[in-house]
């Protein structure tokens, strides 16, 4: 018996080194798999067509994993900082929708698509945001709780925003929406605190694992918007290339209102959090409420155009950041 263990242990031992290097590939090769993944939901769409009904369970799964991360006592630290949430309220609805209107003039004039980057603008945080804090080394739990709360108001802040800054009158269902983020954000985040905070040992052990099963997860979400969408991105031939521009010009100024945080915070995590909170966008939601309010379809796709350019440009940043913070630890 003493023999067999001695035998199965070098080889169960051989098998974990090899799961992290997998792992390890995946998150430190995001940016490269992630450009893979949107060259195959366009030349492939009806992979990325095939997923889509799983997009919501997926974007459940991915809350899930990110919330193996921090306990209740991280959360219970953001909770006594309500003016971070504030904040962050203020420039996701504030400063972004005007980004969103400003971008949809400039690059569009006026019409579908000029509403659609208008909507855009004013769309809550994506869901995927904390991963991208974690890659980043920012602060997840800040992250993940701006994320809920910005994501909850959504269904009852756009709506007013929209008909103010457009004149186009959106028919939300709220309790349907409300219903599917609570299950898609707020349960799989609970679930997650409480696993980490009830058995913290067993959870930490795998806290290797958790940004590259996070990537992997963002990359099957890739293929799931693209390849719904790449008739539409492709059908527009150039003029892709305008809209493409529009959502990379908003994006960019997503990650330039984020930076306002320094007024309060010097917190390199902090503004991490800010960073991402600002500059992504739930694309799926612009869908969902533009087909419950029987209006173009193409005021839809300034969204889509926009979840593409993000996923894209978010593991750039990541990337990025994480290489600064290991220069300062380091130097440190």
């Amino acid at each position: 018996m003493r023999t067999m263990a001695k035998a199965v242990t070098p080889r169960i031992r051989g098998t974990t080194a090899d799961m992290r290097k997998i792992l390890g590939f995946i998150e430190n090769n995001l940016l490269l798999l992630a450009v893979l993944a949107a060259a195959l939901g366009l030349l492939v769409p009806s992979v990325g067509i095939a997923l889509e009904t799983g997009i919501s369970p997926l974007l459940a799964l991915l809350m899930l994993v990110i919330s193996l991360i921090f306990d209740a006592k991280a959360v219970q630290i953001v909770f006594r900082k309500p003016g971070r949430q504030l904040w962050a309220i203020g420039l996701v609805y504030g400063p972004m929708s005007l980004a969103g209107w400003l971008t949809g003039r400039a690059f569009f004039g006026s019409g579908p698509l000029a509403a659609g980057q208008t909507l855009v603008g004013m769309l809550p945080t994506d869901v995927s945001a904390p991963l991208l804090v974690l890659l980043a080394r920012g602060n997840v739990a800040l992250a993940a709780v701006l994320n809920a709360v910005n994501t909850a108001l959504s269904p009852f802040i756009i709506p007013f925003l929209f008909l103010w800054m457009t004149g186009i009158e959106l028919n939300v269902p709220v309790l349907t929406v409300v219903t599917e983020l609570v299950l898609i954000v707020v349960v799989p985040t609970v679930i997650g605190v409480w696993l980490r905070t009830r058995f913290l040992s067993s959870v930490s052990q795998f806290d290797f694992a958790w940004p590259a099963l996070g990537s992997v997860l963002y990359l099957v979400l890739l293929l799931a918007v693209v390849g719904p969408n790449a008739e539409t991105i492709l059908g527009y031939g150039w003029y892709a290339l305008v809209i493409a521009l529009a959502a990379l010009a908003l994006n960019l100024i997503g990650y330039g209102v984020s930076m306002t945080a320094r007024i309060f915070t010097q917190d390199r995590g902090e503004l991490i959090a800010y960073l991402f909170t600002c500059s992504k966008k739930e694309f799926s939601i612009a869908a969902a409420f533009v087909a419950a309010s029987g209006l173009p379809s193409e005021i839809a796709v300034p969204a889509a155009f926009f979840a593409v350019i993000q996923m894209i440009t978010s593991p750039i940043a990541a990337k990025i950041l994480a290489a600064k913070e290991q220069v300062l630890a380091a130097s440190a």
